[in-house]
């Protein structure tokens, strides 16, 4: 292997993608019959996740190990990549175990974050291929959501043309779409601020109506979040006809199944259902479902992915995005539900880079060179950091779930910045353990793999922050003030009005609770860092999700649709005509 240290992330891949395995050769180690794999290429393959389910539906579940962080920097603090360390340092200590992470979004890749598909010697292969698309999911997704736009569109659009007698001629229902009240917009997945806000219809009759859009970025879509919740094609097919995209004149939700779009809607995924396998740098398997961003979306890898992996493996390890007050919260309180799966163990990635951010060091900006304060040894700044670890350390605690602090060791890292950050989260009575994943690969996961290992064999109390009976404001108000620290929250007037209507509604009232907020603070303002105190969660907007199951509390300022920055990660990206090689991804 290239040293991490002398070489970038996308040449460590290159180079070990030459020796790589067949990813048929890979799902036979796991266990898989090669019935159970389609195969999209020689280092790729889809899994018949229905057979495999089928076959292997009697055996006990292994581990379930969930991976959470502390809240981070704008850089990121290498969750995805010690999610794949955890993995190569399981199978160093002799154990079978896979993975399940979310397929990477263009949007970051070809911003400023990147790809997700680790670094150094943890990193699943082929990297290319993982960055760019994979195997269609993203795309299908895309498909789907925006055909209910179409159908949505042209429904309206033929219902303001023509009268009763004429939409009967053509065997089409009125539905009496109110366009002051469409629910979801377009979806692209790139990271585009100039579509958040757009007019559409401009033109004349048969144009469309000329009425106000906008566009999101494809992983916050709702049909994404059915994909991850979704226990099988048949789940899936039921919460796509669920989906409301419209309110009528008499305010009635109108659904994708009024529109008749349902079913078409549902054969865009059918391929999608299945995910997809690769394998790490040391040849575990990792299924790849479902997308990332937990602060506007749930942002969970797939309910199938870990049924697949839990019966295929002793240990599995699944992915949640951001923070654990919003990522792990959310597997916690949504996917979980959905699954009816309990974790054994929650790993939660800090770094003394973050520490210092919440400690006091300058801001780190994405594109600029790192402060040389974040690689000069200043361990007062990460003490006083660690109060966000320990804030942390506690949401997991109260979900009944044994907590196991992993330091993602950075080359550049001090043993006294290092030895901080184990006395402070030992001393709150985790687990700690120091990895060097990214350096090291497997053999410097095996301190978290073992302190994982015996967390995992703990007895826990899991149990839901809330119950669906208790009202949804008083929901908003216990995952603020107890998972994010607020002393309570404020409603805007029309976020109040959808509140009480939720509440007043038999069907709506019992869906779960899927908040967005910023990832980079506990609070709704994504520069207070640390652990802050005496402020209030201001929720804007509250959206209805039918088909995932869930409402969404709107908080802060956050968009659906991220913006593209100022140095974006394309400005590096090329492609040897020689060979066909991507490069700089």
């Amino acid at each position: 292997m290239l040293d991490p240290k002398t070489h970038k992330d996308w040449e460590i891949a290159q180079d070990a993608e030459k020796a790589m395995r067949p990813i048929m050769d890979i799902g036979r180690s796991a266990g898989l019959l090669d019935n159970e794999l389609l195969p999209q290429g020689h280092y790729l393959a889809r899994v018949d996740y229905a057979r495999v389910l089928q076959r292997l539906g009697d055996k006990p579940n292994g581990k379930y190990i969930d991976v959470t962080a502390v809240t981070p920097t704008p850089l990121g603090e290498g969750k995805s990549t010690t999610t794949i360390g955890l993995v190569q340092g399981l199978g160093r200590l002799g154990k079978t175990v896979s993975a399940a992470m979310r397929q990477p979004s263009g949007g970051p890749t070809m911003n400023i974050k990147g790809s997700a598909a680790g670094g150094g010697l943890s990193q699943i292969i082929p990297r290319t291929e993982f960055s760019l698309g994979l195997t269609g999911d993203i795309n299908a997704v895309a498909n789907a959501h925006n055909l209910a736009m179409v159908a949505l569109n042209a429904r309206m659009q033929h219902e303001f043309n023509y009268d009763d007698a004429k939409l009967a001629a053509m065997n089409i229902r009125r539905l009496n779409i109110d366009p002051t009240k469409v629910q979801i917009g377009w979806v692209l997945d790139f990271c585009a601020q100039s579509l958040r806000h757009i007019i559409t219809g401009l033109g004349g009759k048969f144009d469309g109506l000329t009425m106000e859009s906008h566009v999101d970025i494809t992983v916050a879509s709702e049909v994404m979040a059915i994909l991850a919740v979704a226990k099988d094609l048949a789940d899936l097919r039921q919460r796509m006809g669920r989906v409301v995209v419209a309110y009528d004149k008499y305010n009635k939700p109108v659904t994708t199944a009024d529109l008749e779009v349902d079913g078409a809607m549902c054969a865009w995924m059918v391929q999608a259902i299945n995910p997809t396998m690769m394998q790490t740098l040391e040849g575990q398997p990792v299924f790849i479902h479902a997308g990332p961003f937990a602060n506007i979306a749930i942002g969970q890898s797939s309910v199938i992915a870990d049924r697949l992996g839990l019966k295929l493996c002793d240990y599995h390890v699944t992915e949640s995005g951001f923070a654990s007050d919003i990522g792990y919260e959310k597997f916690w309180n949504l996917k979980c539900r959905a699954s009816g799966l309990v974790p054994d163990a929650s790993v939660i990635v800090t770094t003394v880079r973050a520490m210092k951010a919440h400690g006091g060091a300058p801001r780190a900006i994405p594109g600029k060179p790192l402060p040389a304060e974040y690689t000069d040894s200043h361990p007062a700044w990460v003490e006083k950091g660690c109060a966000n670890l320990l804030h942390h350390i506690n949401i997991v605690r109260r979900s009944g779930v044994s907590p196991v602090v992993c330091i993602n060791a950075f080359y550049t890292d001090h043993d006294d910045e290092i030895a901080v950050i184990r006395r402070m989260a030992e001393e709150a009575g985790a687990r700690v353990a120091v990895s060097r994943h990214w350096e090291l690969g497997g053999e410097g996961a095996t301190e978290l793999a073992q302190a994982v290992m015996e967390a995992a064999e703990e007895a826990n109390s899991f149990k839901y922050l809330y119950d669906l009976d208790l009202p949804l404001r008083q929901r908003v108000e216990r995952i603020a003030t107890e998972i994010y620290g607020a002393d309570g929250v404020d409603f805007t007037p029309e976020a109040n009005k959808k509140a009480a209507a939720i509440e007043a509604d038999p069907e709506r009232s019992v869906l779960g609770t899927c908040m967005v907020k910023t990832h980079l603070s506990l609070s709704d303002n994504p520069r207070a860092m640390g652990v802050p105190t005496r402020w209030r969660l201001k929720v804007r907007d509250i959206l209805t999700f039918m088909g995932a199951g869930y409402v969404v509390p709107v908080a802060g300022d956050i968009k659906l649709m991220p913006g593209t920055g100022s140095q974006p990660a394309f400005s590096r990206i090329d492609v040897d005509t020689k060979t066909g090689k991507v490069t700089g991804l």
